[in-house]
């Protein structure tokens, strides 16, 4: 039994509530494909019956009858468009906003998996519906039955030209399905190879300042080279065939109309078919032939819907974070315990972290050391559930974080990593990203107890000041600090940081340990650093070796044995019988 069904359920929830608009659609439809009949009649009826007869009152009848049908044709089209443009407007909004709102509750594994290029197609996708659901095509669509009404008018009107109708009729029909098998085949082709090429552009784009300043252009230009060139033969190849199948289409269009008017002439000879009738035909037979024909250039658009369709799918089929809570929980005082875990970042390979136990009690300031590649900032990951551990569990307070959801966990545990991201926006709005809809005294109080309250100050709009993309217009320190203050403005009882000192220089890591050292009075602070000016501030010390702990416990007993004396500034610690934190082994 296949899965298939369940996949797609998501797009029967945005199509089933569409089902009255469809009607409106095809009543529409209907309406104009009937009033494209009076044309054809009109024409007939002047040929066999004015012309002949010298008829002027009936010619200013029909005149005036094809008038009222162009007024009632242009209100019908109208009246198509603007369902049309809800149709459009409603996907926009459903699907956007769930496809926002799948990716903010895929869990980080997820969305680390895949490059960058993968999560941008996946908006376009969303464009790719609305255009199938709501534009060209889907009136191509609605159009297609009425074929079988213009086909059964012209056996009414044409009778001795319906053999050559339904030949041709046929042939569109083949064409149209063998150009849809070979158009789809040279377009997922095309697409695979773009997306490479697209995923290399995403990843120079983001590192766009090392690739100028240690020129890497010149190394990554023949991948460049490669990957265009093979989007480029694969887009000329699924061109070509596009071509071959839409010259084809036209070929076929002037041959129907040659064979229907050598077939016309000789019944009219014949005296078995008026000259009106054939002109009629001639004219039907463009509404009979044209939405086939289009099908022959639409087929890839249907291709490319139900490839978006497929991958809409897949992510929607994915497992999240946790939204609801199992428990009701209080504010966390902050103490941290990990049990017998195990996490690796797949699950054939090695774990990266193998930790029996550590435990972090309430307050202090708490260091993770080792050497590159150890599983410090894995560890915090784990700490905080952004990665779930193969085994064992991370407790918070002795409840099981799992249990928790992710926007719960986000408001207990702030976290600053090493490279921080800011947004383009004023330095407000990117500190009150971290606790959307807090007060401006929040903010305040965030700012100031990260220690960058003097330095938005003296900036020249003060905290309406825009920091430009990812913070560009901020020195490394700055952006380090309304980081810290993006995680502090929920005021969360435990701060995690990933080496907060990397950017900065003497004066200002003095700076940071004693607004460290501040916050450690009355939450639980958790810092990955190697910085002899961050570690005397430590009140206890867990060094990684490959995943495990090496060593762990107070920080006057660990780090004279890993530096062989003491820090200066750490004589001024607290001995370790007043340390509040321990770590275990």
């Amino acid at each position: 039994m296949t899965n298939e069904p369940d996949k797609r359920a998501w797009l029967r929830t945005i199509v089933d509530p569409l089902r009255p608009v469809a009607r409106e659609l095809l009543a529409a439809s209907l309406f104009i494909n009937l009033m494209a009949l009076a044309a054809p009649i009109f024409v007939m009826q002047v040929y066999d019956r004015v012309i002949g007869h010298s008829g002027m009152e009936t010619l200013k009848g029909l005149v005036i009858g094809m008038a009222l049908v162009l007024g009632f044709d242009f209100i019908m089209r109208q009246s198509r468009g603007r369902v049309m443009q809800m149709v459009a407007l409603r996907i926009d909004v459903e699907v956007g906003t769930r496809l926002f709102d799948k990716l903010m509750r895929l869990p980080l594994r997820t969305l680390e998996s895949r490059p960058t290029a993968v999560w941008q197609q996946l908006f376009r996708d969303v464009e790719t519906l609305r255009n199938t659901l709501s534009g060209a095509t889907a009136i191509l669509l609605a159009d297609l039955p009425f074929v079988f009404v213009f086909l059964a008018v012209i056996f009414v009107i044409g009778r001795p030209l319906a053999l050559v109708f339904v030949v041709m009729f046929a042939l569109f029909v083949l064409l149209a399905w063998r150009s849809g098998r070979a158009l789809n085949n040279s377009a997922q082709r095309e697409k695979n190879v773009t997306a490479s090429r697209d995923a290399l552009v995403a990843e120079i784009i983001a590192g766009r300042g090392v690739v100028k300043s240690v020129g890497l252009d010149r190394a990554v230009r023949p991948l460049w080279e490669e990957r265009q060139a093979g989007a480029i033969e694969h887009a000329i190849q699924r061109g070509a065939v596009a071509d071959g199948y839409v010259n084809v289409g036209a070929e076929l269009t002037q041959m129907a109309s040659i064979m229907l008017t050598t077939v016309g002439a000789v019944f009219i000879i014949d005296h078995e078919l008026t000259m009106g009738a054939l002109i009629a035909c001639n004219m039907l037979s463009s509404r009979l032939y044209g939405p086939i024909n289009q099908l022959v250039g639409a087929w890839r658009s249907f291709g490319g819907f139900r490839q978006s369709v497929d991958r809409l799918s897949e992510l929607f089929a994915e497992t999240e974070d946790r939204t609801d809570s199992a428990i009701r929980f209080q504010r966390p005082s902050g103490r941290l315990t990990l049990e017998a875990l195990s996490f690796a970042y797949e699950p054939e390979a090695a774990p990266s972290l193998s930790i029996d136990r550590i435990d972090i009690r309430p307050g202090g300031i708490t260091a993770i050391l080792g050497k590159n590649g150890s599983g410090k900032t894995t560890l915090l990951k784990v700490l905080m559930g952004l990665y779930q551990p193969a085994k064992g569990r991370v407790l918070l307070d002795d409840a099981d974080i799992a249990q928790f959801s992710r926007p719960e966990l986000a408001g207990w545990i702030g976290y600053v990593p090493q490279d921080s991201v800011l947004f383009s926006a004023s330095v407000r709005d990117n500190v009150a990203y971290g606790a959307p809809g807090c007060s401006d005294e929040q903010i305040l109080a965030a700012a100031k107890a990260a220690g960058v309250h003097d330095v938005i100050a003296d900036m020249p709009k003060g905290y309406a000041t825009p920091i430009g993309e990812a913070g560009s217009r901020l020195s490394g320190g700055q952006r380090q600090r309304i980081a810290i203050a993006r995680a502090l403005v929920g005021d969360p009882p435990v701060l995690l940081l990933d080496e907060p000192s990397a950017s900065l220089d003497r004066q200002a890591e003095e700076d940071l340990r004693a607004t460290l050292a501040e916050l450690a009075k009355t939450r639980t602070v958790v810092v990955v650093t190697h910085s002899p000016v961050l570690l005397p501030a430590c009140r206890d010390v867990v060094v990684l070796d490959k995943g495990h702990v090496a060593v762990a416990g107070p920080a006057g007993e660990v780090l004279p044995r890993l530096f062989g004396t003491r820090p200066a500034a750490a004589r001024t610690a607290p001995p370790p019988h007043q340390m509040q934190a321990r770590v275990t082994p």
